[in-house]
């Protein structure tokens, strides 16, 4: 990053194009527009599915807010998309480059978290006891807000890199990169420990049920994608530490193009089409105003009364029941 700028791109002012080469190399019009328009249809249908299901839910009581901001992150992912593809299009257009970079790094974030509200949930069923500890909400409650700030400081840096030829300032620049990389790569990762130590230590009560389908399921469901977003996270964070490459010699391997798009979308798609085919929405269901051991079963009893009489009262009788329902009040 520290690299010096040719005199030719330093007199014509800022933002300036980078002096290193980074993940996914130069891009091409006949590669990589055709390749981002098939990312973004996918997550088009994403988007379309998580809404229908936060719609058909929401028609039914069935209150899950995460449909929705996975909708909220194909919606994010579409628009990284369309200003890639435009950035592409016009590679003169610098500004147009940055908010594509930034638009990048941030859309995953919303799927870190997501994992991690899932992993409390999956503690609180099988441990109650420190599940449901104070400690252990105002952890994550800590990490959110730093998942926040760090975006921020990322933002800051990759913006003020394009903007400054200062070579203590790209720096910096780098520094705040590295420490955003690595700090998501952690948070990435986090859910994956913790699940396992869910599993390994020793139950005192049975696991609470909540949602649908099987204990054992649920944790699969979230390793798997917490692992796919895990491995996009590290190569990134990997192949940010190595020592920049010039963009006057040749593409390092590791830069290559196919690993800019299976490691930054391809693994996010793979998250998004696994919750909605295995619908997380039924799985990773709680009670409204579940708090506290045992909140999770008597509300969901308390959930499944109403949807009971929902039924009944969302009935639709025939004809000739209906003639017959006065008859039946008047004799009550």
């Amino acid at each position: 990053m520290a690299s010096k700028m040719p005199p030719s791109q330093a007199s014509s002012g800022p933002p300036w194009l980078p002096t290193v080469w980074a993940l996914g190399g130069k891009s091409e019009l006949h590669i990589d527009v055709p390749i981002t328009a098939v990312l973004l249809l996918f997550y088009v249908c994403g988007a379309a599915t998580h809404m229908t299901i936060f719609q058909l839910n929401r028609r039914r009581g069935h209150k899950f807010l995460f449909s929705a901001v996975l909708f909220g992150f194909c919606m994010a992912r579409t628009v990284t998309c369309i200003l890639r593809i435009s950035s592409i299009c016009k590679p003169h257009n610098i500004r147009l480059a940055i908010a594509a970079s930034i638009f990048v790094a941030a859309g995953v974030l919303l799927i870190f978290v997501i994992n991690l509200v899932f992993t409390q949930r999956l503690l609180r069923a099988a441990h109650p006891h420190f599940g449901w500890h104070r400690a252990l909400s105002l952890a994550l409650k800590a990490i959110y807000v730093l998942i926040v700030l760090t975006l921020a400081i990322v933002i800051t840096g990759t913006v003020e890199s394009f903007y400054t030829l200062r070579p203590r300032t790209r720096k910096i620049d780098r520094s705040l990169q590295l420490y955003g990389s690595t700090f998501l790569a952690i948070i990435s990762f986090l859910p994956i420990p913790m699940v396992i130590f869910g599993l390994l230590v020793p139950r005192k009560t049975r696991v609470e049920k909540f949602g649908q389908g099987r204990f054992r399921t649920k944790v699969i469901v979230l390793l798997l994608a917490a692992f796919s977003v895990t491995l996009g996270a590290w190569y990134r964070c990997g192949t940010s530490w190595k020592t920049p490459v010039p963009r006057t010699e040749p593409l390092p391997g590791y830069f290559s193009r196919a690993c800019f798009y299976v490691f930054n979308f391809v693994v996010e798609i793979l998250v998004v089409y696994l919750y909605a085919i295995l619908r997380i929405d039924l799985r990773f269901h709680i009670p409204d105003g579940a708090k506290g051991p045992g909140s999770y079963a008597a509300g969901q009893k308390q959930d499944g009364d109403k949807e009971e009489q929902g039924r009944r009262i969302s009935r639709v009788y025939t004809e000739e029941e209906t003639s017959l329902r006065p008859l039946r009040s008047n004799r009550l």
